[in-house]
């Protein structure tokens, strides 16, 4: 049954019971945040600026829908996730309508059509306009046969070359995202929300790809422990299962780790105009810098070719900071503490051989919260959990030691190969 009242719809609070036989997506969705958002028709899923994922959704529209239709509304988004057209498979060309239409009939050819809303607007495979193309085909298989449908159709209404639509419409992209095609009457919604307008940041997309490989490794997870995969096809599990092996650039983590750690240091300046009070009052710059602490684990079970391979990461990223160098095995050496300056290069060295204790360089920035905006540990991983830190804490490790942790945690842990 819908909603009574359509516009006080909550999807948080109906995502559970609407997923109850879908364990896999039920995982996926606990990790992601859900907004209400009145700006787009239907639903759709994006990145925002910090590089999470977000469930957008229309109220009046998800409340409108039967509880098997907003099961598959959010199977559909979902999808998207774990098809990683969220993250970065669009066509060289950018994102289009013909690319729109050709993620969405991947989908839905999964999805049993009685979970879609009805219409002649949802993109279904073997259906309407697509009564020729088969289901269970990729998006890079349906884009081209797309394509040259519409360049068919076009020449036929005798519209002129075929192209993008013009800036505004549902075919360019503009605009909010919305269950992609499910119900607009031309069957191409817009995925603008993808990747945030005016972000430019390929670390961004970097970051999001590594948190959505997270995801759906813990999702994976409880599947595998019990929990199912409801009605996820075999052959689609085992790419889910292949894909969160693959691991981004830890260079590109490093850099937007750096990025989104910045401090703005604001002071005042004739050469700016004050948005206020243009010409009365002098402007304001903000010059931005990232205080990060690197606390190197230099314990007896860090090998010399994994201390290198450490020293070779903070040589890289000394190319986009100053940071503070600092050792620690069982305690922080503090007489090796010292200022790592942006573009200067170093060999790496051991100052100390003894046990780990993560408590040490936690406990040392926790006391210099004002000095600093972030801590990298780098580490093999072997010692217990450490308590919490008061900034953004990022973990970088070999394969063997992310592999193999002694500790679980939700903080994110940077693989780092040679």
């Amino acid at each position: 049954m819908s909603e009574n009242n359509n516009n006080m719809f909550d999807l948080n609070t109906h995502c559970y019971r609407l997923l109850m036989e879908e364990p896999f997506f039920a995982a996926l969705s606990r990790r992601l945040d859900k907004r209400q958002n009145s700006a787009i028709p239907t639903a759709g899923v994006g990145i925002d600026e910090s590089g999470k994922f977000v469930l957008h959704y229309n109220a009046e529209y998800m409340g409108g829908l039967t509880d098997t239709q907003k099961k598959g509304v959010l199977k559909h988004e979902f999808y998207h996730l774990v098809f990683e057209h969220v993250t970065g498979r669009a066509p060289s060309e950018g994102l289009s309508k013909d690319w729109n239409i050709a993620t969405d009939l991947a989908i839905n050819g999964l999805i049993p059509r009685d979970q879609l809303p009805a219409g002649d607007g949802c993109c279904y495979p073997g259906e309407l306009r697509f009564a020729q193309l088969p289901a269970g085909k990729s998006a890079e298989w349906y884009h081209p046969r797309i394509k040259e449908m519409m360049e068919d159709e076009k020449k036929k209404k005798g519209k002129g070359k075929p192209g993008k639509g013009k800036k505004g419409d549902d075919s360019d992209g503009a605009g909010g995202s919305e269950a992609e095609g499910m119900s607009q009457g031309d069957g191409a919604g817009d995925h603008s929300a993808w990747i945030p307008e005016g972000s430019g940041s390929s670390d961004l997309s970097d970051v999001a790809k590594e948190r959505l490989r997270k995801a759906m490794q813990d999702a994976v997870e409880e599947a595998q422990q019990g929990g199912g995969w409801g009605s996820v096809p075999s052959e689609v599990r085992e790419s889910i299962i292949d894909a969160i092996k693959v691991r981004v650039d830890f260079k590109k983590v490093l850099r937007y780790f750096v990025k989104t750690s910045q401090r703005a240091n604001k002071k005042s300046t004739i050469k700016r105009i004050n948005k206020r009070y243009p010409y009365i009052h002098p402007g304001r710059k903000a010059e931005r810098r990232a205080n990060l602490a690197i606390a190197v684990d230099q314990s007896g079970s860090v090998s010399n070719e994994m201390l290198e391979l450490f020293f070779s990461a903070l040589n890289d990223l000394s190319t986009l900071a100053t940071f503070t160098l600092v050792p620690f095995d069982t305690e922080v050496c503090e007489g090796h503490v010292e200022v790592w300056n942006k573009g200067e290069k170093r060999k790496g060295k051991r100052v100390r051989c003894g046990g780990t204790c993560f408590d040490a360089p936690t406990k040392w920035v926790n006391e210099r919260t004002a000095e600093f905006d972030g801590l990298i540990i780098l580490t093999d991983m072997e010692a217990p959990k450490p308590v919490a830190c008061k900034v953004p804490r990022l973990w970088g490790t070999d394969p063997s030691g992310a592999a193999r942790p002694y500790f679980q945690t939700n903080e994110r842990i940077m693989v780092i190969e040679k």
